[in-house]
């Protein structure tokens, strides 16, 4: 095959035929996995691929040892305690996978950790390059403790289709249980006493939808809920405080939680309230009551509190503001933390109980009034809790990021209000984060909404500048200002990097995701081109690379029809790009439980009209296109593989421009290549394509 010759696939007319409009499908044929025609096509894609991209292996070589040589190989996590133990992860310079180990607790404030260095008394329970061996993909589902600390749950997957093998590790004698189960999904919780294990099964639409109670040396497993409707997930989980398990039951747009005291896995579990069309809530257990974080007349969430033996009965503390969305609650023995988002940031409240009331009611009440937030000196970061395990703690351990400041874990002493700094992840090659500069811009959208915008760049880089947009904008995600190792060989080689905050996400609140959903999901679109034109108006950027993932891929396709002319090259990663086909379809992963998002089209005519307005496959026409690079994975079950080997096949065969290139990983799932030094090759491949579309 000449380098210059790319696969054609062939055309097999496939007519779809809904609410009066018929749509000619020719390459449906390729969302057969099963025929060997396909695979052959997909592998013919990729040596097309490796032929068009030879002359950037240097250049991937060069970025790919950039992303090693500033990575701190041999590391270790901060330790979080549970329990008698610290638990932490460390990282061994040439493996793949990190090795999870603990070391018991003699203090409250974390052991001292250096890299490379075994801690005294150090127990491994988990390694996960032993566990992976020579297998080309590994993943880890679960990885959970007895609240004893005596027993270990874990789940692994070696293909990528997010389809796990639980199984149990005695922790005193390293011993590994006969008990194995296969076919189950994330997550799962144990009783109080360690005696049950609670998991969760998928149905033939990925959803998960079953929870079951394994008891440890039986056999025979028992299904304790099973989630009729469609639209709904389960899941579980036990409480910080080791008292209940809850059993979650939710929709894209409602949720139903049932409790069950945990010192009795065989009883019944009870519900909260019962669903009611829109409203979501969650449950957190405070010791002698209840707080529910609730959307009940309150569009951004509104926090209250619930009696113990009446879980239903709302009374709030933190009122509904247009402002504030609240994001969760965690409680603890002597204090709260409010995640909440403003102004497109995420912030933290405390809310500290008073030692001196023993009314929980009057002690909440308290607490609200002597609440405070947690000031940062950044104009743009992302913050949140992280690694908080133990119910009884006067610290509170979270986790902080800029676009110029690495992942950082601090600890927040409650009584002091000291901020103690404990890890901040080490760059190497000489890395200062004065060296470079972040700004907030705001464009302005076809309606007039403004649109925020996190920028980066050195701060010697000119201006305009070669810029790499990203964005995703859906499920009320929001991408927050955060630091990459590997977007640090875009910005040393003078990139500009931009994420646009489109509507759709979460960044402002819940009416910002509202506005960017169902038939208003074109503004998520208009959004993100209104924020390239912006970048070009005020001479930020020159030559724009768009980049998205996922529903994030659906928007680069998305934005590649309206605007092609707009973008010097486009990466679409794992992108939903045939969506309207993909929803129309319920026997396929997640459909039904995506209507909630994207609109019913198998049903509704008007949701039908919509969506066929904007879908990238079906809107590529014959004007010149930007070149694009689409990624996918063969066992991704989310998006699957074929909706961008159709796109592709599409763009070849109707549009102008180009080159329009495909990548197929044929034995990972949606999040790609599962070891980390596959991961950073993964990712130097598609920056040094970007690279080269912004220079050339």
């Amino acid at each position: 095959m000449s380098s210059n010759t790319p696969p054609l696939a062939k055309k097999i007319p496939t007519e779809r035929t809904h609410h009066g409009d018929t749509f000619v499908d020719e390459y449906a044929w390729l969302s057969n996995k099963e025929d060997p025609e396909t695979k052959a096509y997909l592998e013919a894609e990729n040596e097309f691929l490796k032929q068009q991209t030879a002359h950037l292996a240097d250049l991937q070589e060069q970025v790919f040892q950039e992303i090693k040589g500033r990575t701190q190989e041999t590391d270790l996590s901060v330790p979080s305690r549970k329990g008698a133990w610290w638990y932490f992860s460390r990282t061994e310079e040439g493996k793949q996978y990190a090795v999870s180990c603990r070391v018991p607790a003699d203090s409250e404030a974390p052991p001292e950790i250096t890299p490379g260095v075994k801690l005294d008394r150090e127990r491994v329970i988990l390694d996960g390059n032993e566990l992976a061996d020579d297998s080309p993909f590994f993943s880890i589902g679960t990885s959970s403790v007895t609240p004893d600390g005596t027993m270990l749950a874990y789940s692994t997957d070696y293909k990528g289709d997010e389809r796990f093998t639980l199984r149990f590790k005695n922790l005193e004698t390293g011993e590994l249980l006969p008990d194995e189960i296969s076919d189950i999904f994330y997550g799962g919780a144990w009783s109080a006493d360690g005696s049950a294990f609670f998991y969760t099964r998928v149905d033939d639409a990925w959803r998960p939808y079953q929870v079951y109670r394994h008891t440890l040396g039986t056999e025979e497993d028992v299904l304790v809920y099973e989630e009729t409707d469609e639209r709904y997930w389960v899941g579980i989980g036990l409480t910080r405080s080791e008292r209940y398990l809850v059993l979650g039951a939710g929709s894209k747009i409602t949720s139903e939680v049932r409790i069950l005291d945990a010192t009795d896995p065989t009883g019944e579990f009870r519900v909260v309230r019962p669903r009611t069309t829109g409203m979501e809530y969650s449950v957190e257990h405070a010791g002698d009551f209840f707080y529910i974080l609730h959307n009940e007349n309150a569009e951004n969430f509104e926090l209250a509190t619930a009696p113990l033996d009446d879980p239903g009965a709302w009374t709030p503390i933190i009122a509904h503001r247009d402002d504030t969305r609240l994001l969760e609650i965690d409680a603890f023995q002597d204090h709260a933390v409010v995640h909440f988002r403003r102004d497109g940031l995420t912030g933290l409240r405390i809310l500290p109980y008073p030692s001196t009331i023993s009314d929980w009611r009057e002690r909440v009440e308290a607490a609200e009034r002597n609440a405070y937030e947690i000031d940062f000196p950044e104009p743009l970061y992302d913050v949140g809790p992280a690694g908080n395990p133990e119910f009884s703690t006067k610290r509170l351990r979270l986790a902080y990021t800029s676009m110029v400041t690495p992942p950082s874990v601090y600890d927040y002493e409650l009584d002091t209000h000291e901020l103690i700094l404990l890890k901040r992840r080490p760059v190497l090659g000489g890395y200062d984060p004065a060296d470079y500069e972040q700004f907030r811009e705001w464009a302005t959208a076809e309606d007039g909404t403004k649109v925020p915008v996190s920028i980066v760049k050195r701060k010697d880089a000119s201006k305009p500048a070669p810029t790499v947009l990203y964005g995703y904008g859906s499920y009320e995600t929001s991408i927050d200002p955060s630091f990459s190792v590997p977007r640090l060989s875009l910005l040393d080689r003078g990139f500009v990097f931009a994420v646009a905050h489109v509507r759709g996400g979460g960044e402002m609140g819940r009416r910002w995701y509202e506005e960017g959903k169902l038939t208003r999901k074109r503004n998520t679109f208009t959004d993100f081109v209104a924020v390239a034109r912006h970048l070009k108006a005020t001479g930020w950027s020159e030559r724009i690379i768009a980049r998205g993932g996922s529903a994030g891929g659906l928007l680069m396709g998305a934005v590649t029809n309206l605007a092609p002319e707009e973008f010097a090259g486009v990466v679409a990663e794992v992108p939903f790009v045939d969506a309207l086909n993909t929803i129309l379809d319920p026997s396929l992963p997640l459909t039904v439980i995506e209507w909630d998002e994207w609109g019913d089209p198998l049903h509704n005519p008007d949701v039908y009209a919509y969506m066929k307005s904007y879908t990238p496959y079906e809107n590529v026409d014959g004007r010149p296109y930007p070149p694009i690079l689409a990624i996918t994975s063969l066992n991704d079950t989310r998006v699957l593989y074929h909706e961008p080997a159709k796109w592709i096949a599409r763009l070849r065969s109707t549009a102008q421009g180009g080159p329009f290139l495909l990548k197929t990983e044929m034995g990972a799932g949606h999040g790609g290549r599962s070891g980390r030094y596959d991961a950073w090759r993964e990712e130097a491949f598609a920056l040094s394509w970007i690279i080269e579309r912004g220079t050339s």
